[in-house]
Order: structure tokens, then C-alpha cells, then sequence
């Protein structure tokens, strides 16, 4: 069962199977990108993947022009409960209902209130879709013209293990992931639209992420695309120090499988204390020294 923002649990005491799917989307083409995210389903599922992860806007393709230019076509309704029902995603939901995988899938969601976010669904292993997710940190002028950022923080449960969620460039930012590691996160997941020429900022964040917080990061990102949003690949998953255990090539498609290991993340944070030894607060003053040339 996988329920958003359950209270705080203990460590985990079973293994979870995560898979990382890199795909390429055609922009405005929701059904035919949720055929193909039901394909990733079936191969991850092959692999006994319990949770399978897709890039940032995968459903209606990153391609700003084709999401400003049609609207109704690039995005999906949910009502005031969070749950979507959209005919174009009824392939999607059957492949994780008969697979038993959940799926965090980037969208464009428009939701009850009118607003137009960019967003992570959840759809779940009965078959159900929510918008999990609205993606707090929008990336520039492309985003921020077309989307409204969210407010609030998610952590979904899965077989015991509490996931951060956050959308690409929520992950430039260390308050972001260290907000859901002190809320109890093991790990967090980021669907991801890295374009050519971000390869070191995208081999560095995530990592960075992983290390800084002593937990997992399941690291999503597109391929393919349309110049100039054309995307380089490389999603990948992080042990708790930042080592890559699983990494994709920058171009093909392909879902990665690793385990997230419960003896690996208590054997990190007992012998590497930054989670617990971090100041939660700044300090109430702060000195400022000069120093002279002289």
C-alpha cells in the first residue's frame, strides 16, 4: 500500500526494489507517453521493481512552446480530493494494477482551484492516480509562465520506507531534501529534464543530496526531445554517501534497478552523523569580522 505523508516511522527492516525509467516523450502526446510509461511498468516489473520513477512532464513531454500553445492537451484534471481520472491514462493504470508497481510520473495538472501546476502523480499499485507532488522551485521564464509553484512538501510511504519527492530543480536546493530527511525520509525521488550541456550540475546535485542527507536519491531523467529542450540522460541512484549504484548512459532508453538497503542506510547514518549533528536553527547573531590589508 502506498499512502502520501503517514506519521513518522522507524527505520525500514525490508529491502526495496526502485527502478529509474529514461525515456523519450512526444510533447502534447499523453496518451501515446502513457503507453509508453506502461511498457517501462511491465519491463521494471519483470525485475520485481515495487516502485518505478518517470521524468519531469513525461506525460505531456517537456516542450514548453506545445505546452503553452495547448493547454487542454498537455494536461490532466484532478478534483478536490487530488484524484485524477483522464480516459488517456487508463493504459498506465492497469499495467501498475496488474504489476503491483507504483509510479511517480511527471504531469501538468490542473487542479480543482483552477491552478496550473507542474507536478508528480501517483498512481498507485491499485490502479488509482493522485497529484502527489507540485514542484516548488520553478526553473525559469519557461516555468514560471506556465505554472503556479506549490506550497507544500510530500513523502509517500512504500513498504515502510518514507520517500521525499521533489522535480528537478527542487534538487539545486540543500533545504529542500534536508526539510524531508528531518521529516523521516530514507530517501527521495526526483523525476527529472536535464537538456545537453547540464551533465555536471546534474552529476553533482543529486549526489550531493544523497551525502548531505545519508539517505537514497532514485534520480529520473529524460531523453529525446526537441531542440532546443533536447535531455542527456544519465538518471542514476544514489547510495547514502552519493555513490552511484546504478547509472544510465546520456542517451537510450532503459529502466535501472536497484535496492534500497535497510542494513546500508543504518550502517550510513551511525557512522556518518551529519543529519544528527546539523544545527536546526542559524544562530541568533552573527559576528562580523574585518580584516585589513595593513
Amino acid at each position: 500500500m502506498t499512502e502520501p505523508n503517514e506519521p513518522v516511522v522507524a527505520l525500514p527492516e525490508t529491502v526495496l526494489r526502485v527502478g529509474a525509467g529514461q525515456a523519450a516523450a512526444e510533447p502534447g502526446d499523453i496518451a501515446g507517453n502513457a503507453a509508453t510509461a506502461a511498457r517501462l511498468v511491465a519491463t521494471a516489473a519483470a525485475d520485481r521493481v515495487r516502485l518505478l520513477v518517470l521524468p519531469e512532464l513525461f506525460l505531456p513531454g517537456y516542450h514548453p512552446p506545445t505546452l503553452a500553445a495547448d493547454p487542454s492537451r498537455c494536461e490532466v484534471a484532478a478534483d478536490d480530493a487530488g484524484v485524477v481520472t483522464d480516459p488517456r491514462l487508463d493504459g498506465l493504470a492497469t499495467a501498475a494494477s496488474t504489476h503491483r508497481v507504483a509510479v511517480l510520473v511527471g504531469a501538468a495538472v490542473r487542479a480543482a482551484d483552477g491552478a496550473r501546476y507542474l507536478a508528480a502523480l501517483l498512481v498507485g499499485p491499485d490502479g488509482s492516480i493522485r497529484d502527489a507532488y507540485h514542484k516548488r522551485h520553478l526553473c525559469g521564464v519557461e516555468e514560471t509562465d506556465l505554472f503556479v509553484a506549490g506550497t507544500a512538501a510530500t513523502t509517500l510511504t512504500v513498504d515502510g520506507w518514507r520517500l521525499g519527492v521533489g522535480v528537478c530543480y527542487d534538487g539545486c536546493f540543500p533545504e529542500h531534501a534536508r526539510a524531508a530527511a528531518r521529516a523521516g525520509a530514507h530517501a527521495m525521488l526526483y523525476p527529472t529534464a536535464y537538456v545537453v550541456g547540464g551533465e555536471h550540475r546534474r552529476d553533482l546535485y543529486y549526489p550531493a543530496r544523497a551525502l548531505d542527507n545519508t539517505m537514497f536519491v532514485v534520480f529520473s531523467n529524460g531523453v529525446g526531445g526537441r531542440d532546443p529542450w533536447l535531455f542527456n540522460g544519465g538518471s542514476a541512484v544514489y547510495d547514502p554517501e552519493g555513490r552511484a549504484l546504478v547509472r544510465a548512459p546520456d542517451t537510450g532508453e532503459t529502466v535501472l534497478v536497484a535496492d534500497l538497503d535497510p542494513v546500508l542506510l543504518a550502517a550510513t547514518r551511525g557512522a556518518q552523523t551529519m543529519l544528527s549533528d546539523a544545527a536546526v536553527e542559524e544562530p541568533a547573531e552573527r559576528r562580523l569580522l574585518t580584516v585589513d590589508r595593513g
